[in-house]
């Protein structure tokens, strides 16, 4: 029976690379690996390649059985799609995946969605969109360094602060950890990462790492979070794109899917006139996992695989 399962998982996983392979060739830089140990990834859809008004992001994570016997976990990103039209959307992509079960489904998944856009940039209640709200800094990069971005004009979003109301005046700044850095075509990434049990320790992380004459001087320093707190049983959480537009919500989804909390991931990264596309965000997902291995917030690929869980959580002690 073992030798039966190990058997399917390796058709899934042969499906899966196979399948990877045809939505790469087939979309290019739309189709965007995040972490493909965990097998997760995005595809931007637009109604029109030229001129588009209309623009989703689904994220997908492939499950070990799929597509033998699990679907793939999915989330729509688009900030203009809303309430009943998201649940439409939503059940004609599930009611695909149950009329084609057992078959590799993410090419009709993204004609589907691309059919929804179309026809939604068709009809009167089309929703207008700033023409450059999908833009990456890379593909809008200029190569001069005089528009730097000031890491010191990074926002902090405490919109659910009222959530943390117990912090004190006197913390002190967590001890910051600074990951190996990774070089692609002359552009560098390294990571850094803090424990944080407050929104105030966030802002002193962020303060601290910019009196880095270096790390400030970085293209871009992306940054996610996530705080939990035990009393009330809610995360905190909130990330940062600082120019590399997508990358800080594709680092935090990156915190979920590991289920770390009371951590701070940064990334920086130093452009070095090159464009990297999709790489990019390998890239920066890649260093944060690291780190976060190397830290002990979560297992490696290899013991996850081996011990049968998935993360795993340092004691975390609040400040006085």
């Amino acid at each position: 029976m073992a030798d039966i399962i190990n058997s399917g998982n390796e058709e899934d996983l042969q499906a899966q690379i196979e399948e990877v392979e045809a939505l790469s060739a087939i979309y290019g830089d739309e189709w965007c690996v995040i972490d493909e140990a965990s097998r997760i990834f995005c595809i931007k859809i637009s109604d029109d390649l030229e001129t588009p008004k209309l623009t989703a992001c689904l994220q997908i994570i492939l499950p070990p059985d799929y597509p033998s016997a699990a679907p793939p976990i999915y989330q729509i990103n688009a900030a203009w799609l809303r309430g009943l039209e998201r649940a439409k959307l939503a059940n004609s992509l599930e009611d695909l995946y149950v009329e084609h079960a057992g078959e590799s489904i993410l090419y009709l998944w993204v004609e589907k969605m691309r059919d929804f856009l179309v026809e939604k940039s068709q009809s009167s209640e089309t929703v207008d969109q700033p023409g450059n709200v999908n833009m990456t800094a890379e593909e809008d990069v200029d190569d001069d360094d005089e528009d730097m971005p000031d890491f010191r004009t990074l926002k902090l979003n405490t919109e659910n602060l009222h959530l943390f109301v117990d912090q004190a005046d006197d913390e002190e700044v967590p001890p910051i950890k600074h990951g190996i850095t990774v070089t692609d075509r002359r552009s560098t990434f390294q990571p850094h990462l803090a424990p944080v049990v407050t929104p105030r320790q966030v802002k002193m992380v962020l303060e601290k790492l910019c009196e880095n004459k270096k790390i400030a001087s970085a293209t871009h320093n992306i940054y996610a979070y996530r705080i939990y707190c035990e009393d009330k049983r809610s995360f905190l959480q909130d990330c940062e794109d600082d120019g590399e537009t997508a990358a800080g919500g594709r680092l935090l989804h990156l915190l979920q899917i590991l289920d770390v909390r009371n951590v701070m991931v940064v990334v920086s990264r130093w452009y070095g006139g090159i464009l990297l596309g999709p790489d990019r965000f390998k890239h920066i997902n890649n260093c944060a996992r690291n780190i976060l291995v190397e830290e002990g917030y979560t297992a490696s690929v290899d013991e996850a695989t081996k011990s049968g869980t998935k993360t795993k959580r340092p004691k975390t002690k609040k400040t006085k």
